[in-house]
């Protein structure tokens, strides 16, 4: 009697999945390699970016950048309190009002489920516009100068409802709900004790996606405030720093002799690339807390398709 050969479902050859690594390889090189890059540059000399320019082997370490943006721009520990403030904040409540939405127009039995979908939908295609946007926030909402205005523009999000509706409806059977009902679970406890432990996945990567919105946010800092700067988040901060470091450049030899000297003493070249990884760095620490979640989610949605 011959023994069964043993074959994993959807195998390849040896060579196959060979090369299928060396290709997953580089291209994961050619994301990791820029990021390197720019750490590299960040802790290169002032002089050794005048001498030749960007380059993986510099001719001289130095930390002068980040002593530079630590010690001359304290705000900067402050902009990371209001980052991370309004990033947490702002996550777990769009989170929750995501996960509530959608789950109304996961169930059929919603009477007024279509138009719910229908309207979520429509403002992914039209828009009230800057202007009227601006005049709700500020007058109507009072979204002014305070952390709610960078915090409830951007609380519901259409997309993320229709990825988390589309999960719900893909992971979660309908038995299960009728059931729960039946043992007479409110709707609240259905969602939260049931529903959700299921859709942990789908869950965590809204959850994801809505952490990197609120994490990149500025343009939200620049229309909402104007004279509070100690509310200012990360972003917002370093772009300012990155335009003036450029403005002081330029404008250096109309200013005196003062700015002269301050112009040359700043690395503006390599501060460029610190504030660049300030930004990247908390956001890549937090990505693999969130990374098993989403391989959850695709294996299901694939084992589902």
């Amino acid at each position: 009697m011959t023994k069964k050969k043993n074959l994993r479902l959807n195998s390849v050859s040896v060579g196959a999945e060979a090369v299928i690594h060396v290709i997953l390889a580089a291209f994961s090189l050619c994301c990791i390699i820029p990021f390197i890059f720019v750490l590299i540059i960040s802790f290169s000399s002032e002089d050794s970016i005048r001498a030749i320019g960007y380059s993986f082997t510099p001719l001289a370490w130095s930390t002068e950048a980040f002593s530079y943006a630590f010690d001359k721009l304290p705000q900067i520990w402050r902009s990371y309190f209001n980052s991370i403030f309004i990033t947490v904040i702002g996550t777990v409540v769009s989170t929750l009002m995501c996960a509530l939405y959608s789950y109304v127009l996961y169930r059929p039995d919603f009477r007024f489920r279509k138009f719910f979908n229908f309207f979520s939908f429509f403002t992914m295609i039209f828009g009230g516009g800057l202007v009227p946007t601006y005049i709700v926030c500020t007058q109507l909402l009072g979204l002014r100068e305070n952390y709610a205005a960078l915090i409830v523009p951007l609380l519901v999000n259409p997309f993320n409802i229709i990825i988390m509706r589309a999960f719900f409806k893909s992971s979660v059977p309908l038995e299960l709900i009728e059931a729960a009902t039946i043992d007479g679970s409110g709707e609240y406890n259905t969602l939260f004790r049931i529903v959700a432990p299921i859709a942990k996945p789908g869950v965590a990567t809204v959850a994801l996606l809505n952490a990197l919105a609120f994490w990149n946010e500025w343009y939200l800092s620049l229309l909402y405030i104007k004279r509070n700067k100690i509310l200012q988040p990360l972003q917002a901060l370093l772009m300012e720093l990155q335009n003036n470091v450029q403005y002081l450049n330029q404008m250096a030899g109309q200013m005196g002799a003062s700015a002269i000297n301050e112009a040359a003493k700043m690395p503006s070249q390599s501060l460029r690339m610190v504030l660049v990884v300030l930004i990247v760095v908390p956001i890549a620490c937090a990505y693999p807390f969130f990374q098993r979640y989403i391989v959850a989610g695709l294996a299901v949605g694939s084992v589902k398709g």
